[in-house]
């Protein structure tokens, strides 16, 4: 099932309450559901390779923390904040200041910063880890089982 834009994220703690979340696709919702995305958006950085590996290390331990405590909704988010951690690198390493487009809306040219495809890097590695997880593809097909 897609992801639900219309519910009230405003209210809504998807802790309390995991049978209103839905997976949805790549990193939807990412910046919405809490009160994960409180918890884990103060750590998610990707700068420099050091500061990437910082963050991706310990968003990677909370998907740890939330498998242990059986939490799908927040591994599920953590799995989702380690990707927007690659591909906002990627988008970095590929267009200085982060804009693809220019002021025409014309694509602009690509300008690689590998100190930015590092970073990239790093959190895929994490991000690999985490959306191939055993524990987790079990516990994601469970969750669109019950509740879609």
């Amino acid at each position: 099932m897609a992801f639900d834009y219309d519910l009230d994220f405003e209210t809504i703690d998807f802790r309390k309450q995991p049978e209103q979340y839905r997976v949805g696709r790549g990193e939807q919702g990412v910046l919405l559901v809490e009160p994960y995305k409180s918890e884990i958006l103060q750590h998610w950085r990707f700068k420099t390779p050091d500061i990437a590996t910082v963050s991706s290390e310990k968003i990677y331990q909370m998907f740890l923390d939330y498998k242990d405590k059986k939490d799908f909704v927040g591994m599920d988010m953590a799995r989702k904040f380690l990707q927007m951690g690659y591909t906002r690198a990627r988008r970095y390493t590929n267009y200085k200041g982060g804009r693809k487009y220019d002021e025409d809306g014309k694509v602009k040219e690509r300008q690689i910063d590998p100190v930015k495809a590092k970073s990239a890097a790093i959190f895929m590695d994490k991000w690999k880890l985490a959306r191939t997880d055993e524990d987790y593809l079990r516990m994601k097909k469970e969750h669109q089982k019950n509740y879609g």
